[in-house]
């Protein structure tokens, strides 16, 4: 039998703060996770019948989706039919309690079911309302939909992805969606902190294109001041060398020298010191000048002999250097070991899996539980939990209504009203 995802939840800075969570697929949960792992209180609303579309993405474990537990650890799970006027007034009930409302819905689906912002503002003033989506609730693109896919094709990072001579590639994760999450988290925790001031919620309004063009780093500003369109530079960085792929006598490590001192501390360690005083490497615009001939350079020593002896050599000399990891190393790194980083997740089966936990370490507050599995929860688990919490001492509410399934055709499941994911 589970135990209360609330009551397992290790308390943290959030403590005190309820979410309800009428997101899905990626943004939204990850926003929410995020919260939840701050100690916030996060009631998932999910959909009749399929709940988040999530839960039907592979791979399964115990007949359950490794996706879904990832990024909806220690949240509740409730099914609303907006359609029923008994859940209609459970959602009033559930708005007069929360603090947050987080949804990825497309513009105006929100206002469509009667829960938009503009009248939860003037009927529960104390909510802060986020909004995620592909462009935001303003602007000529606002109705179109947005995944991931879409945004980092539209936001110029796919084409600063890959190699000068290969086509324009996605990132490797789901930046588009991953950068939204966290920038709706940042403005979420700064509404709450300006409502401990003013006693008012606020519209949080995030739109994911935004997001791509706000993480593109220097690339905006380097086409203003010269005037040519940066494009695909493989693993180089365009602006630091070396800061790159070097090929070592078994495979290819990385070595990031980003100043003149610690390039001289990289021609140290691969005892060539006088490579820091080749007049075409004496500093970092002649060195990103000539790149292929330093390239050409390093190569020549590094092939020499195998990544293990370079990065120890480079370690030593406080040049940051890394080895390509594939994924499975991750599991047994020394240094995310150290950090409680690896956790167990599970759902309603008893087998767990391993996954990222939080980054985010606050004094006085515990890092990751290692020691037992975050719950994800089940379909409509705690429907009957929230129902008693908020029906105590209310008329009209009976145990058997605490235990009814909604129905079928409830809004959230009409595929009209997609995700803006």
């Amino acid at each position: 039998m589970h135990v209360s995802n609330s009551e397992s939840l290790k308390k943290g800075p959030l403590e005190g703060i309820t979410v309800l969570d009428f997101s899905r697929v990626l943004a939204g949960p990850y926003c929410t996770m995020v919260l939840a792992d701050l100690g916030a209180r996060v009631i998932k609303v999910e959909k009749f019948g399929t709940g988040d579309d999530t839960r039907a993405f592979g791979p399964f474990v115990d007949g359950e989706s490794a996706y879904f537990l990832c990024f909806n650890r220690g949240k509740e799970s409730i099914v609303l039919d907006i359609k029923s006027p008994r859940d209609r007034d459970l959602l009033e009930q559930l708005l007069d309690e929360v603090d947050v409302l987080v949804e990825n819905f497309r513009p105006g689906v929100m206002d469509r079911l009667g829960y938009g912002a503009d009248r939860l503002a003037k009927t529960h003033p104390h909510l802060v309302y986020a909004s995620i989506s592909g462009f935001g609730h303003t602007g000529p693109f606002s109705d179109l939909p947005g995944y991931d896919m879409v945004v980092q094709a539209m936001g110029g990072v796919m084409s600063l992805t890959g190699w000068p001579d290969g086509p324009p590639a996605r990132v490797g994760t789901s930046f588009g969606d991953l950068g939204a999450a966290l920038f709706a988290t940042i403005g979420i925790i700064a509404s709450l902190y300006r409502r401990t001031q003013n006693a008012q919620g606020t519209r949080v309004d995030i739109g994911m294109l935004d997001c791509q063009a706000a993480l593109m780093e220097t690339a905006l500003a380097r086409f203003d001041v010269e005037g040519v369109v940066p494009t695909r530079t493989g693993d180089s960085h365009p602006s630091l060398a070396p800061f790159e792929s070097f090929a070592a006598k078994d495979g290819r490590f990385i070595i990031a020298a980003g100043n003149d001192t610690l390039f001289m501390l990289m021609a140290d360690a691969l005892g060539r010191p006088k490579l820091a005083l080749d007049p075409l490497f004496v500093s970092n615009d002649l060195r990103c000048r000539n790149r292929p001939s330093l390239l050409d350079a390093i190569e020549a020593i590094t092939k020499t002999q195998p990544m293990d002896y370079w990065i120890e050599r480079l370690n030593e000399a406080g040049v940051p250097c890394s080895p390509i990891n594939t994924i499975d190393k991750l599991f047994d790194h020394p240094q995310l070991k150290a950090r409680n980083m690896i956790i167990k997740v599970k759902g309603e089966g008893e087998r767990t899996i391993r996954t990222a936990g939080s980054p985010i370490r606050i004094g006085g507050y515990p890092e990751n539980d290692v020691t037992s599995a975050a719950l994800a929860p089940g379909l409509n688990q705690h429907r009957e939990s929230i129902l008693r919490k908020l029906v105590t001492g209310r008329a009209g509410y009976s145990t058997a209504s605490v235990e009814e399934e909604p129905v079928a055709g409830s809004d959230l499941s009409d595929p009209m009203l997609s995700a803006a994911e």
